[in-house]
């Protein structure tokens, strides 16, 4: 019997993120996942390396890798409606967690339990799922540092808040991050070189 699982999953670079906003460069969540999933990773050895915490940065990049699939049936949904209101938000999750079902249905069923911990959260994982989320908020802090650098103010607002929000998290993985790393998102090819 065929599987149709990986092909759907290939359709994540038909989504494009940022639907209300006016971009200079569009990006689809084929992108922005393998961004997230790098970004996960670096949080996680972040906290390993540097703050002595047990995290597994492979698993981290696994779960940032996957995070948006549900988005191939649901499409990406705007912040100002997906967070509207609580009611809103857990509508939402319940229909994201529908599309991982609809999507881990398209696997054999010997293979399901293997991608089931990448679409559903453990308890075992709940902090990896806190990295990821940050990992998240940098991709998208990170769209906004490239739109500005294109002179593309439509982000500036989502700029604002995505910074405070990530600094609401207070995570220690990314602050150092945002300190240590994230500047070099201002430069220019030619400032990165030297």
């Amino acid at each position: 019997m065929n599987s149709h699982f990986f092909a759907m999953l290939s359709r994540m670079k038909y989504i494009h993120r940022w639907a209300l906003m006016r971009n200079s460069y569009p990006e689809n969540i084929s992108e922005h996942s393998l961004e997230v999933a790098m970004l996960s990773h670096a949080l996680a050895t972040i906290g390993r390396v540097r703050l002595s915490k047990d995290l597994d940065a492979d698993r981290a990049a696994m779960i940032g890798l996957f995070h948006d699939c549900p988005e191939i049936i649901t499409g990406d949904m705007p912040t100002p409606i997906k967070y509207y209101n609580h009611d809103t938000q857990d509508a939402f999750k319940r229909v994201e967690e529908e599309a991982s079902e609809k999507l881990l249905a398209l696997l054999p069923e010997d293979m399901r339990e293997a991608y089931r911990p990448l679409f559903f959260m453990s308890e075992d994982d709940g902090y990896l799922w806190k990295i990821v989320k940050a990992a998240d908020r940098l991709s998208a802090l990170i769209k906004c540092i490239e739109e500005g650098k294109a002179g593309n103010r439509e982000f500036d607002g989502a700029r604002i808040g995505i910074e405070e929000r990530l600094r609401q998290m207070e995570l220690p993985e990314a602050d150092i991050f945002v300190s240590e790393f994230l500047p070099s998102y201002e430069l220019t090819l030619d400032e990165l070189r030297d």
